[in-house]
């Protein structure tokens, strides 16, 4: 288990010896700072946790590397050479000036905080903060064996950034935001039903992190995954399931991210997006609504600039994932894509997409553990039957059954505000509103809320799925 109160004293004193002028002695406390909690970070199990200690030390290695700037500029002040000054004539000697120049003032004098507080003092509050939260945070974590990171490749004493050399600044930032950071919060068990895509999913991105050596050869991750259901299925709550608990770099990647007004540029910004996705792997690139981008060529209303962003998406598609026979599985690039419309995909595109799952709408099993999952913030009547109310919402999608329990749980605050003026509303606490939910109120809410899923389109992904699907 990590001292950290130690870390914190270290870090204090670091900047304390900065401020002071010990150049020497702060950066060996920082230098010992950024190791301790690289050494954390790789046994952290909660990927949360994880990021916030990362952004600690990005925090501490800026403040080193301002020290370290400090010292190589008084450094360059220094001369290795003897400077060799002529000899001055005999008749050239130093005589004492007849007017001495005045003394310098001393309200002209230079007063204020050296270079080094000038530099630190701004990032000191931030960095206190999410020290403090992070050993808040952290004091229960245990050490644990934890897979290889992206970060591990790099020394301690660096964090590992993309060279960004060639492109423009402004679209290495835009896509650089678009790496997720922070944490979802949704885990597989948020997820009710779906088995066989979370099955799939674990097994394209967790397993080649776990066992390198037996995912290679013809045994290699896939590099593309293709989710098609109706809407409301949980397909964007799947990607961000991914992204919470397999521990890859996660780019969430829409139209509006690969599209610009200059000519040309959407096409770097693809092959942008892929080398940092290289750079950063292991990677997964979700990218919703695919159909958006990427629909089918040759069309009548297909644009010229939008012809030659799908190209380019293949091009760095066709190559991207994969390791080949000799390749390490944790530098694997996987994109993750969603859709509605299967069929407006580019058959291009499709083949690069080699699983192809549907995302269905909820079984029985699963429309009952969704309304488990909606409600567990809620008191439930004892007469609510939730396997009655299971059968009531077939053909429901888990969009609808949110909304049934979100309308359900509000019928009882309508009942008791009604007739109430506005003064009166404002007055009530909160444990008069705090009323459990009736099976009248789930009633009330389904003659309300219909599905939203047509018999009609079910069929017609099902066909497609029959003739495309490869799960």
């Amino acid at each position: 288990m990590m001292n950290l109160t130690e870390i914190c004293d270290n870090a204090k004193r670091g900047r304390e010896y900065a401020l002071l002028g010990n150049y020497d002695s702060s950066m060996v406390y920082y230098q010992g700072v950024i190791q301790q909690i690289h050494k954390h970070c790789q046994a952290l199990r909660d990927p949360a946790l994880k990021v916030k200690w990362q952004q600690v030390r990005q925090e501490l290695m800026e403040e080193y590397e301002q020290v370290r700037s400090i010292v190589n500029t008084l450094e360059s002040f220094k001369v290795d050479k003897p400077v060799d000054f002529p000899n001055p004539q005999p008749e050239e000697c130093k005589r004492e000036p007849a007017v001495w120049p005045p003394p310098t003032p001393a309200e002209h004098r230079y007063t204020g905080p050296s270079l080094a507080h000038s530099l630190l003092l701004h990032r000191t509050d931030r960095t206190s903060m999410l020290l403090c939260f992070s050993s808040v945070m952290g004091s229960g974590s245990s050490v644990v064996k934890s897979k290889k990171s992206s970060l591990e490749g790099q020394g301690d004493g660096e964090l590992k950034k993309f060279d960004g050399t060639g492109y423009d600044s402004d679209l290495v930032d835009a896509l650089e935001r678009d790496i997720v950071s922070r944490n979802p919060n949704i885990h597989w068990d948020d997820i009710a039903d779906l088995e066989d895509a979370k099955k799939l999913l674990r097994e394209a991105v967790v397993l080649p992190m776990w066992m390198p050596d037996f995912f290679k050869g013809i045994r290699r991750p896939w590099k593309g995954v293709l989710m098609v259901g109706p809407p409301g299925t949980g397909k964007t709550m799947l990607a961000k399931a991914v992204a919470t608990e397999c521990g890859t770099t996660f780019f969430n990647v829409s139209s509006s991210t690969l599209t610009s007004k200059y000519r040309g540029e959407s096409e770097k910004l693809v092959r942008l997006l892929f080398e940092m996705a290289r750079f950063y792997s292991p990677t997964t690139i979700f990218v919703d609504e695919i159909d958006s981008i990427c629909g089918r060529r040759g069309t009548s209303d297909e644009h010229e600039a939008s012809r030659r962003v799908k190209s380019e998406l293949l091009v760095q598609m066709d190559g991207v994932g994969g390791t080949l026979e000799n390749d390490d599985p944790s530098k694997m690039v996987m994109v993750l894509a969603a859709t509605n419309f299967p069929w407006d995909i580019d058959e291009a595109l499709r083949r690069r997409l080699e699983k192809r799952i549907y995302i269905p709408l909820p079984s029985a099993k699963g429309r009952a553990e969704l309304l488990k999952i909606n409600l567990k913030e809620v008191d439930v009547a004892p007469d609510v039957d939730l396997a009655v109310i299971a059968e009531k919402i077939e053909g429901y999608s888990g969009a609808d059954i949110t909304n049934v329990c979100r309308d359900a749980s509000m019928m009882a605050m309508r009942r008791r505000i009604q007739g109430l003026s506005p003064e009166e509303i404002r007055a009530l606490s909160k444990d008069e509103l705090q009323m459990p939910v009736t099976m009248e109120d789930f009633e009330l809410a389904l003659k309300k809320i219909s599905k939203s899923v047509s018999s009609a389109d079910l069929e017609k992904y099902e066909a497609w799925m029959n003739e495309f699907g490869s799960a």
